[in-house]
């Protein structure tokens, strides 16, 4: 209650909040957008920053945009894109409750796989993106996506089919949505992977 004596006294400022996750990513896509740290931003149409939800459980990371990820700006949204809103259906997730990015943010001409240089000029913007949303689960799409970021040069036989501790995240890994379009009888294998996550994910994530 305020009284006459009190009315004066000094005002007790509120703590300042830690920024949100909303707030982190909108602070970091200004400045990812104008990167030209490697020969990638001579050729780009986009920064391809990633989307989804900024408080995800889950984040997939794929290796790079293609040709109409380039062109709109946003990751996996081309054939294999398709494929992978499927793939997460399938397993009970819609775009909007994950997040999605790629390895590096703008596309190699042709597609070709990115090179090791231009991998660690980019390779900071995606760790900062996965400490500002600090997701439980990590789904790796591809070889060149889980070598970088387990640091391996491992195949994939030997990495999916099985959770792999990283720097406190659970990893997943299983084939890209492109190598399962040129090798259907791959997609058996993806499904054993993404079966996995969803009950290792239901286990670190009970609330969804």
């Amino acid at each position: 209650m305020i009284t006459q004596e009190s009315l004066f006294d000094p005002v007790q400022e509120e703590p300042a909040q830690p920024n949100s996750p909303e707030q982190g990513l909108d602070d970091l896509r200004p400045i990812t957008l104008e990167c030209r740290k490697c020969r990638l931003a001579e050729t780009r149409r986009s920064v391809v920053f990633g989307e989804g939800n900024p408080k995800a459980g889950l984040f997939v990371i794929g290796e790079a945009p293609g040709a109409d990820e380039d062109a709109q700006g946003r990751p996996f949204v081309g054939r294999s894109g398709q494929l992978l809103d499927k793939i997460l259906l399938a397993i009970g997730f819609e775009r909007k409750d994950v997040y999605i990015g790629n390895i590096i943010k703008c596309r190699p001409p042709e597609n070709r796989n990115p090179l090791a240089d231009e991998i660690d000029c980019c390779k900071p913007w995606l760790m900062q993106q996965l400490e500002i949303i600090n997701p439980k689960v990590l789904l790796l799409l591809g070889r060149v996506a889980a070598n970088t970021i387990l640091e391996n040069t491992q195949s994939m036989g030997s990495m999916r089919g099985r959770i792999i501790k990283w720097k406190g995240f659970d990893c997943v890994v299983t084939y890209h949505p492109a190598a399962l379009l040129r090798n259907p009888n791959w997609k058996r294998l993806c499904w054993e992977d993404v079966q996995m996550l969803r009950a290792h994910y239901d286990k670190v994530c009970p609330n969804g």
